[in-house]
């Protein structure tokens, strides 16, 4: 008997799960709108290593009643973010090891989702696959991005412009704040100063 093949993109969850079988895959960023939406400003989507990704049906007997159906979803990937401190580039690990269970319908889903600390979802034939796996990608995402140490240069540039502030951090005066930095640019507090006159 010939085996089925399934779809990522309109799977009928139910019978995979059932299968027990694993599909597994290489997902391109390119292919993640979503996703790739929180790519750093200067990074390539194109230029990052495709997204490496597997699905397992599993069932879970119980006393009674049918089994319980789940899916254990693993991806690993490479983003590149903005770094918080320099806004530079900085390339973090994405890592999911998820288990979803599924259910008959929506009604059943929500309201097992909100009595268990489990993730619940419905049961569909035309299960997308691709979007459950950018749905945990994002959230596998840093809140906060940043380098361990940020580049050399970088680094220097932002002791330069701690260094030109005066005594104390903030400017006194708009003069103050209209001087450039060791690095050449505008003073980063210029606008704090010209607030803090503006209310004296």
């Amino acid at each position: 008997m010939k085996a089925r093949t399934f779809a990522p993109r309109k799977l009928d969850i139910e019978a995979f799960i059932e299968s027990g079988e694993t599909m597994q895959g290489q997902l391109p960023l390119t292919d993640l709108a979503r996703l790739a939406q929180e790519l750093a400003k200067d990074a390539d989507a194109a230029a990052l290593p495709p997204i490496s990704w597997s699905a397992t049906g599993r069932q879970v007997a119980q006393r009674v009643g049918g089994p319980q159906l789940w899916l254990d979803l693993k991806a690993e990937g490479q983003m590149a973010m903005e770094c918080q401190r320099c806004l530079h580039a900085v390339t973090m690990p994405m890592l999911v090891d998820h288990s979803i269970r599924f259910v008959k319908d929506e009604a059943a889903a929500a309201e097992l989702d909100a009595d268990s600390e489990d993730d619940v979802l419905a049961l569909s034939r035309q299960f997308d696959l691709m979007d459950l796996i950018e749905d945990e990608l994002i959230m596998a995402l840093p809140i906060v991005p940043r380098h361990d140490q940020c580049p050399t240069d970088v680094a220097r540039l932002m002791s330069a412009d701690t260094e030109a502030l005066p005594p104390g951090g903030v400017p006194e005066s708009a003069d103050e704040a209209q001087a450039t930095t060791a690095s050449g640019r505008p003073n980063p507090f210029a606008v704090l100063a010209s607030l803090k006159k503006d209310r004296s």
